[in-house]
């Protein structure tokens, strides 16, 4: 403990590793058994010396009676909420503890039975998703009963810390604070509240002295603990002849935040000492009439700057929440940072993330959209339902609202749109009972509990929202894509994503996204060569997307040539490739058009201000959305992430037979930059004419048009060149080093060009300190060069890039030991022109 069933069986040697080809579907009955934990134990203290004793579960998973020397203590039902029992009266020296679970699936079931008066659909998942039903009838994270990208494993165990506490006359519970900044007084202040339980039957005085020494803050506060539990709030004003540093976002400034002791000293000589980390910043949602476009606005202002927010989704990182450590945090995290991401979405069907994730993101500034846990679904009201979600939102509002990384909290995952377009065919006279519901639950209740215990970040009810919109239309507003307001998600896997004119010209793109297989390494370890095929029952088994796999195939197929090769194992590996080529020139052609139209409104339509793609982790080895693989290896689309998410970029789209550039920046000054273009002729690795265009500006935080040239004037200008024999490419130059990543443009299809040669790609590893250098060379123009160094842990500085020149460098960083000989033994080098 933490752990639950299944990893238990699995150290034990009892089951295989439950990813392992199909044990998903083998291991079913795990989740349909119920399980007992048990243990005795020593009291490590003299029991009569206490006037309260609790045993407290940070997280029990999910349904279990919780008994202390065969007498019970209480149940729980909720995999979100903190349990505390009060064992004073029936601890002894020596005890036997036990939790009883029941299975999360039988129990689901019971409660959508007992639930008489209508149904709340979904039912059940779909088929492909090789799931388990009613989810929405337990408070436990839903995709553990499966996903569109994951595994049904619905869990038992005890999956957070388990302790008892001994206390006499009070107890700290909850301690956090929250920073504002009054702009009538023109200084910071900080809300601290703590939560304690008083169990002497008078009030207890107490002088709190709260000190952060590097901002020359001293307060100290008299005040009084009522019996029972309650909250004690105090206000601290920083010293304002002191600088404070606020709290940035990755790429937007420093993570500063300050050292601060609070001690309780309370009659009778106890103390308690709190030490914490100080954040000062604000965020504040604005939505607002924007001239020349029905709607309003939908962006963030952090600390007054309104910031574009670039990043992804997360979910979670492993079906079983206990193997998920501290290192496994990191390296994802670490790795949304280094692709230039300032934001993710803590997404609403997975679990409230352990403090170590929010601790990590504060110290490298990625923001958090944070959901509460309800995803595509209607869930039920009745009272105890209720009651349960109180506690939930209490508990977890009070543990995160100290994270200056979260930014939002956001009631659901797509409930909005479920009953604004009618996902579960509900008849039109029965539409008003679970408008009720969901505004009962998201509305009356959550939203309720967070503004009373949260008043320093923006609520919306769900994603997509049209935000105020939604709102005055009574929470359910008819259109929640309405791209004039709000949020929107959207996938589209029948047109062409090369083609930007699909996409909606949102105000917030805060989901969307292609499918590609993770590599043959990560697969590897969790199948057996009969498996290794595009086509294999193992890859369609893998595949929970309804014709998923097809969808690839289809998307791939109008750009480039499918394999043919007469090697089943080459034919899969090109494949892999094919998709992750795929899903990053779609994500990119997609992200690349949400940032350039940042800036402007067209037809009435514009001003994004967010592009968070789904998604950035997996849970498991499967063909998904993700951009890092399980295990965290980046996939081609998080090395185009770098890239497209860069603070300073070109930009290219066509639009009726002309190509415009813009310069899309991040950055907080206004630059003055020469823009090069070189147009290439697919056979030639001199370029065959290029442009260099000085005086360019490009404004701060702001796309710009800075480029402008019909094809066919540009193809005439360079001569021998056609759409289908060159491709250009560009960047931004400006001084003191500062370069924009180089992009490019093709102009037609890949598997229509001409000149594309067979070419000789070779690389020399030699290693320089703690990293690895790799020079290639080529001896011909080479699109979606790909390095990979199979199950060797690390990442390279670039990758899957279009190699125009001899020679180019890059660096790989590993996140393990390993040597120039492993390194070189486990390399593949492929570009397109290796699919055969």
């Amino acid at each position: 403990v933490p752990g639950c069933v299944h990893t238990a069986l699995h150290r034990w040697g009892l089951i295989q590793d439950p990813y392992y080809r199909f044990n998903d579907v083998m291991y079913r009955w795990i989740s349909l058994d119920n399980w007992t934990y048990s243990r005795t134990f020593k009291t490590p203290f003299d029991i009569r010396k206490w006037q309260k004793v609790n045993l407290v579960f940070e997280g029990v998973d999910t349904v279990a009676q919780i008994l202390i020397n065969n007498i019970t203590l209480g149940r729980t039902d909720n995999m979100f909420n903190r349990y505390s029992f009060d064992i004073t009266s029936v601890i002894k020296e020596v005890n036997f503890v036990e939790v009883r679970f029941l299975s999360a699936i039988s129990y689901a079931a019971e409660q959508s039975r007992c639930h008489k008066a209508y149904s709340i659909p979904p039912a059940c998942p779909p088929p492909v998703q090789k799931g388990e039903c009613h989810a929405n009838f337990i408070r436990k994270e839903q995709c553990s009963f499966s996903w569109d990208w994951g595994p049904s494993f619905p869990t038992q165990g005890i999956w957070k810390d388990i302790r008892i506490e001994a206390y006499n006359h009070y107890h700290l519970i909850y301690f956090s604070l929250t920073s504002f900044f009054v702009k009538s007084a023109q200084q910071w202040s900080l809300e601290i509240e703590s939560v304690f339980d008083v169990v002497s039957s008078k009030p207890i005085a107490a002088l709190v002295t709260v000190n952060i020494p590097k901002l020359q803050t001293q307060q100290t506060f008299s005040v009084k603990l009522q019996p029972g539990e309650g909250s004690i709030v105090l206000l601290v004003n920083i010293n304002k002849s002191s600088t404070v540093e606020a709290w940035w976002p990755n790429g937007h400034g420093k993570q500063t935040g300050y050292n601060m002791t609070t001690t309780f000293i309370m009659e009778g000589g106890y103390q308690i000492e709190k030490f914490s980390k100080a954040y000062f910043r604000t965020v504040e949602l604005v939505q607002e009439p924007i001239p020349g476009s029905p709607g309003l606005s939908f962006y963030f202002r952090i600390n007054g700057r309104p910031i574009f927010l670039k990043g992804s989704n997360w979910i979670p990182a492993d079906s079983f929440q206990d193997r998920v450590t501290y290192d496994t945090l990191w390296l994802l995290l670490k790795s949304a940072a280094d692709a230039n991401m300032n934001a993710l979405r803590v997404w609403g069907g997975g679990v409230y993330e352990q403090d170590e994730f929010y601790n990590i993101c504060d110290e490298i500034g990625i923001m958090i959209w944070q959901d509460f846990m309800f995803a595509c679904a209607l869930y039920p009201t009745d009272e105890n339902y209720l009651e349960s979600v109180k506690a939930e939102v209490s508990h977890q509002v009070r543990r995160l609202k100290s994270h200056p990384s979260i930014i939002l909290w956001s009631g659901n995952n797509e409930n909005e749109a479920a009953i604004a377009s009618n996902w579960f065919s509900i008849p039109y006279a029965d539409r008003e009972v679970y408008i009720k519901d969901y505004v009962m639950l998201y509305v009356k209740n959550i939203r309720e509990i967070v503004l009373a215990e949260d008043k320093s970040r923006p609520f919306i009810a769900s994603s997509p929202t049209n935000g105020l919109e939604s709102v005055k239309e009574g929470w359910v507003s008819q259109n929640p894509y309405d791209t004039h307001y709000g949020d929107t998600h959207f996938y589209d896997y029948s047109n062409d994503c090369w083609n930007w004119t699909v996409y909606p010209k949102t105000r917030f793109a805060s989901e969307y996204g292609f499918q590609s297989w993770p590599s043959f390494s990560t697969i590897k370890k969790v199948s057996s060569t009969e498996d290794w095929s595009y086509t294999s029952s193992f890859s369609l088994h893998r595949q929970h997307h309804e014709n998923g796999n097809d969808q690839m195939l289809q998307q791939i197929g109008r750009h480039f040539r499918l394999p043919q090769s007469t090697d089943p194992i080459k034919k899969f590996k090109d494949m892999i490739y094919l998709t992750q080529v795929m899903q990053a020139q779609c994500v990119k052609t997609e992200t690349e058009f949400y940032r350039f139209s940042q800036s402007e409104i067209i037809k009435g339509e514009g001003h994004t201000m967010g592009a968070l793609y789904w998604q950035l982790n997996d849970i498991w080895q499967a063909p998904s959305w993700a951009s890092l693989e399980y295990g965290g290896k980046w996939k081609l689309l998080h090395y185009f992430a770098q890239n497209f998410f860069a603070p300073l970029l070109p930009v290219a789209y066509e639009d009726k037979g002309v190509l415009y550039i813009y310069g899309v920046s991040d950055l907080h000054v206004d630059h003055k930059l020469t823009l090069r273009v070189a147009v290439h002729a697919w056979g030639s690795l001199e370029p065959v004419c290029t442009l260099a265009k000085d005086g360019v500006t490009v404004k701060a935080q702001s796309a710009v048009p800075i480029y402008k040239e019909s094809i066919n004037d540009l193809l005439e200008r360079c001569g021998s060149c056609t759409r289908e024999s060159c491709v250009i490419t560009f960047c931004l130059v400006g001084e003191g080093g500062l370069q924009s990543p180089t992009n490019h443009h093709f102009l037609s299809s890949l598997k229509d060009a001409v000149g594309l040669e067979k070419t000789r790609l070779s690389a020399s590893v030699s290693q320089q300190d703690d990293a690895y250098i790799f020079v290639l060379q080529t001896t011909a123009i080479a699109p979606f060069v790909s390095l990979d160094v199979g199950s060797i842990k690390g990442r390279f500085s670039d990758n899957g890039f279009l190699m125009t020149e001899k020679k180019k460098v890059v660096v790989f960083y590993p996140w393990e030991p390993t040597s120039v000989e492993e390194l070189e033994k486990s390399l593949t080098l492929t570009s397109l022109v290796d699919v055969v």
